[in-house]
């Protein structure tokens, strides 16, 4: 793979700029952390060499000092609202990391609940669902007139009636499982507590995207606008950064909105503002760690076309807007991209002209394109998987799972779980080529490759079954497709 970002620079970088943020406040900092605190795969995409769980090794080396609070909205809970991108929910994913963040020695000091309402029974439950595995929990309320009625919200019945979060640390990080979670007004209300406290503390914002110091225009910046073209955040020159420093910064708009507010929460609780624009607030460290603009810039893009790519099948499911493909193909034209420079797809599309069933073509780290078929033995997923792993090991083109080994499991699919295809989907065409392993040895030298398929790029010229989707995500394998079904089927799955 071709390296355009220096991981071990950033993380350095990062944790200087952080400590001197710490060191401005007189010893205490609430950090809002934006984005995935760790599995962040949109910037391993985009960034070629960042490492997903980078910004965790960084907090891991200052573990002593820093000290972790995850938000989650009640409001999120009680919708069940998933995180699209490893599918599964705020709820889930809030015990996930808790639970991973404490392996890794990182303090977890508590779970904070925004928007909270007693008549939430969602919340209200997983709140003792947590209490009970000795999780400390805190409320935050809906704010009447939040963010504009600053009199009001920096008040005893404003900020004042939240819950104060005890921490013990010097270096805050509020976290959550995805965005409009409440993390901002949550260290809002801390700085208010604190100093009713006789506490000095202060806020900083750790945002990877938009990358303040790229041009507007640079591919990595819209490609951070594709990844949150569902929340109507648009990337734009923060005007109050010009105004004070002359100098351009790229923000978003919904910080640039925000920000007066801000100022007149700050002033009223601290006596003065520290800042002079949203950008000022940041500590993104990223800009300064690309190694190669070009190789970011051609991954970026090749985001971009993913992002309209699974827009368009979201589209098609009923799960989106074609307002939102829209907005998605303004910025392919913005790059000049078309559904062709992503080389999967022409390759899988031109393989399958002329032939029946769907078709699945995955390009290797090394530049090699392997196909699959769909057969009646096998989804296309699962074919070009198999495929991928036998030339990964230099194998010869033969059957590494026996047909007699297929059979018993295509017959329980179709006689004891009722399903109308007995084709195998990845996860068990895997599962059969690992139980191969004790008679085969060419599948037990096929199944160690497996962690080579991370970072692959994927198409199939149909809607994939959701179970491959789920195995494509688990693998990291970076997969899109045609927006078409493969049956004329009204329930697909």
């Amino acid at each position: 793979m071709r390296i355009g970002f220096d991981n071990a620079k950033y993380l350095e970088l990062q944790r200087e700029k952080i400590m001197e943020r710490v060191n401005e406040f007189g010893g205490k900092l609430y950090i809002e952390f934006g984005g995935k605190l760790f599995d962040d795969y949109h910037a391993a995409r985009v960034l070629p060499g960042f490492k997903p769980d980078a910004k965790v090794k960084m907090l891991t080396s200052m573990k002593d000092q820093v000290e972790i609070v995850i938000v989650i909205s009640a409001v999120d809970i009680a919708h069940n609202k998933l995180r699209q991108d490893i599918g599964i929910t705020y709820e889930q994913d809030v015990l996930r990391g808790y639970d991973e963040l404490t392996r890794i020695g990182l303090y977890v000091g508590s779970v904070v609940f925004s928007q909270f309402d007693e008549s939430n029974v969602a919340a209200v439950n997983f709140q003792r669902k947590l209490e009970a595995n000795g999780i400390k929990v805190y409320r935050t309320y809906n704010i009447e007139g939040y963010p504009t009625k600053v009199s009001h919200i920096v008040s005893p019945e404003g900020f004042g009636k939240n819950d104060y979060i005890q921490t013990s640390r010097n270096v805050v990080v509020v976290t959550a499982p995805g965005p409009g979670s409440g993390k901002m007004a949550t260290c809002l209300s801390q700085i208010y507590h604190d100093a009713q406290h006789g506490i000095k503390s202060g806020y900083a914002k750790y945002e990877t995207f938009p990358v303040w110091n790229l041009p507007l225009t640079h591919p990595v910046n819209i490609a951070y606008e594709s990844a949150t073209a569902d929340l109507d955040d648009i990337n734009m020159i923060d005007p109050w950064h010009l105004n004070a420093y002359g100098e351009y910064a790229v923000n978003y708009n919904r910080d640039v909105d925000v920000f007066p507010v801000l100022n007149a929460i700050f002033t009223r609780v601290l006596g003065t503002s520290p800042y002079k624009s949203p950008t000022d607030m940041g500590v993104n460290m990223v800009g300064y760690c690309i190694s190669d603009d070009q190789v970011c810039q051609d991954a970026a893009k090749q985001e971009v076309i993913r992002r309209y790519m699974n827009a368009r099948v979201e589209c098609r499911k009923g799960n989106c807007s074609e307002q939102l493909v829209e907005k998605l193909k303004l910025m392919m034209t913005k790059l000049d991209l078309k559904a062709k420079n992503r080389p999967v797809i022409e390759r899988a599309r031109a393989h399958g002209e002329g032939k029946d069933g769907p078709v699945a073509c995955l390009e290797l780290p090394d530049g090699t394109y392997i196909f699959g078929k769909t057969s009646p033995l096998m989804s296309c997923g699962s074919a070009v998987i198999l495929n991928a792993l036998k030339h990964l090991a230099n194998l010869p083109d033969v059957p590494l799972i026996a047909g007699s080994a297929l059979a018993p499991i295509q017959k329980l699919k179709c006689d004891s779980f009722g399903e109308r295809s007995a084709e195998l989907h990845i996860e068990e065409a895997l599962i059969a080529l690992s139980s191969s392993t004790f008679i085969n040895p060419m599948a037990s030298l096929a199944l160690e490759q497996i962690g080579k398929l991370r970072g692959c790029q994927l198409h199939t010229t149909a809607i994939p079954p959701q179970a491959d989707t789920k195995i494509y995500r688990k693998l990291g394998i970076n997969a899109t497709s045609d927006p078409i079904y493969a049956t004329n089927q009204v329930y697909f799955d």
